[in-house]
């Protein structure tokens, strides 16, 4: 095997070197995994499993309309395929047959996708130079990116008919307790219509209001002021509103960090200010 053609070698400033096998090559890379290689030969999914499970190991795809694709292969060895060949080509690679591996088995193995929607060479690179594609949090998340997928994974347990929003509050980097927004224990749940507010049957006049807790409720609850102590942050993927700020203040937390924003975001930052709570928004390592 080789690790790529030699254009792409030579942005690492390597010459080629070729492998016996993909354990070979695991082997290789494995040893000198500070050094940076790229390779375009691991095909099926059996081969590539060995190597994702490594954390060094970056699968990229590339991708661009597919008419953008057939005309630029005119530039090249395959200017008289057809179009309808190309298309066919295309089909068997991206989906395959029961024979053959395909690009579709392979997709949930990949860490970053690009799209090359650009129109010229120096666009692109411009592009790839923005993504970053050696940015170490591509592989190994740093603990804002970790708390927050946490955070959006417990915000899939929400049941309110609102939004789904999830928490984690941490200290010292490790969890005290997590949350999500939805009707109080032992009540009806919200999707179920346990809350009239949120589910549209309330009216004007009426004696209902919201009983659902929200994400960043149930976490405090759930860790109480004393587990909360000093040095404790808040993730949610969605801003407080001014509800839960006062509760976020009171109950200690030093940071708050979210991902989404809200209709409150400004009202609610000035409190956290006044009260000496940092906020800061979290910008996700991009991949697409």
């Amino acid at each position: 095997m080789t690790p790529g053609p030699a254009s792409l070698a030579s942005r690492f400033d390597e010459k080629p070197r070729c492998f016996p096998s993909p354990g070979a090559l695991l082997d290789y890379v494995t040893r000198n995994w500070r050094s940076d290689f790229v390779t375009v030969d691991l095909y099926t999914r059996d081969v590539l499993e060995a190597f994702v499970k490594r954390p060094f190991f970056l699968l990229l795809s590339v991708d661009a309309p597919l008419l953008d694709r057939f005309h630029r292969s005119h530039n090249g060895p395959h200017s008289a395929v057809s179009l309808e060949h190309f298309v066919r080509e295309d089909d068997s690679i991206v989906f395959g047959d029961r024979e053959t591996s395909s690009l579709h088995d392979i997709s949930d193995l990949v860490n970053t996708h690009v799209s090359n929607t650009f129109q010229d060479l120096p666009s692109l690179h411009s592009h790839l130079d923005r993504l970053n594609l050696l940015d170490p949090g591509r592989l190994r998340p740093n603990w804002d990116a970790y708390f927050m997928t946490l955070a959006s994974l417990a915000s899939k347990r929400s049941n309110c008919m609102k939004r789904r929003v999830g928490a984690v509050l941490v200290r010292e980097n490790r969890i005290l307790a997590t949350g999500y927004n939805g009707t109080p224990r032992g009540l009806t749940n919200c999707n179920e219509g346990g809350c009239f507010q949120c589910n549209g049957t309330s009216y004007p006049g009426n004696a209902y209001e919201c009983v659902c807790l929200h994400a960043e409720e149930n976490a405090l609850l759930e860790a109480g002021r004393e587990r909360v102590g000093l040095g404790s942050v808040l993730y949610c993927n969605t801003c407080p509103c001014l509800k839960c700020t006062i509760k976020i203040i009171q109950t200690g937390v030093k940071t708050v960090v979210y991902n989404l924003s809200y209709k409150m975001d400004d009202a609610s930052a000035r409190l956290l200010a006044e009260a000496r709570v940092e906020l800061r928004r979290f910008e996700p390592v991009q991949r697409h």
